[in-house]
């Protein structure tokens, strides 16, 4: 498999170029300065024990919804407001740290991996056609978490007794060790990103298969050229209920971006990658039946 890759890389440079570049700046413009400075605050709020500061407002509601401790609920709200791969970060770090079990980490992590509201409203909504009401296509990504969130606590076994906030070992890190541990994610990230938008330009060079075919593939590869591809290739209503399985499944790059701010925890991406294909597939169908007009008669 390298020696193939390597052999593309080495027939076609210009194309292995151009994607690497295009990762790169999607990176530097768009992953860096909107993720960075949210994983820098929130591993300072954590260090420094500001938690349940955090929560309160929103413990009441979100931890009796989906049945979260104290550090679970942050989890899941860091999730949803910050965008991959901030919520499966902090779920693999409370897990390390003891700060929730094993049982609810996993519960988590099929729930608290998103795209970020902002990405929604501003990347998402600027490719998509007009005419899709945008309200549809955001609560299309989240209502499902819902439903997927009854379902993994009872696939996870997770119970009372099981999300009650665990004793932790006290991790408190200067501000110098905390940015250096978030640039060490980030560079990760950008690996990720620059790989797979290699990937996704030889992709869009296959002109053998259809365009709509060609997008989906994108779609699964990379967030980002996939939403590019889609909005090309697709319009009305097929194209947003595709655009919602792209950014709920989140790419293979978003995959392999979850893994490595796993990596020590103990939590594994089986069970996390076929939550995500639920998610994406009860995106597509809560679009279409939000977004379709309604039936004469």
């Amino acid at each position: 498999m390298a020696v193939a890759v390597l052999f593309l890389l080495l027939t076609h440079p210009s194309l292995s170029f151009e994607g690497a570049s295009k990762g790169l700046v999607l990176w530097y413009q768009t992953v860096l300065p909107t993720l960075l400075p949210f994983m820098i605050c929130s591993k300072m709020i954590v260090s420094l024990g500001g938690i349940r500061l955090l929560t309160a407002p929103a413990a009441p509601v979100l931890g009796t919804l989906f049945g979260l401790s104290e550090a679970g609920t942050y989890v899941l709200m860091s999730g949803l407001l910050c965008g991959y791969p901030m919520g499966a970060r902090n779920c693999g770090e409370f897990v390390k740290e003891g700060r929730i079990s094993a049982a609810e980490g996993r519960y988590l992590l099929s729930i608290s991996n998103h795209p970020s509201p902002m990405f929604l409203l501003g990347y998402m909504a600027s490719a998509a056609d007009p005419s899709l009401p945008l309200g549809a296509l955001v609560a299309a990504v989240y209502l499902p978490v819902i439903p997927i969130a009854f379902l993994s606590r009872h696939v996870c076994g997770v119970s009372e007794k099981s999300s009650l906030p665990c004793l932790c070992r006290e991790n408190r890190l200067s501000f110098d060790q905390s940015l250096m541990d978030c640039l060490e994610v980030m560079v990760k990230i950008g690996g990720y990103i620059m790989i797979f938008s290699i990937l996704g330009e030889f992709i869009g060079q296959i002109t053998a298969i259809p365009a709509s075919i060609q997008a989906l593939l994108l779609g699964i590869t990379e967030i980002t050229t996939g939403i590019q591809a889609v909005s090309r290739a697709l319009t009305g209503i097929p194209q947003g209920a595709v655009l919602c399985w792209t950014v709920a499944f989140g790419g293979l790059c978003g995959l392999f971006q979850t893994r490595s701010v796993l990596s020590g925890s103990g939590l594994g991406t089986g069970q996390y990658l076929l939550w995500k294909i639920i998610h994406g597939l009860m995106s597509a169908a809560v679009f279409t039946l939000l977004a379709s007009p309604r039936l004469p008669g």
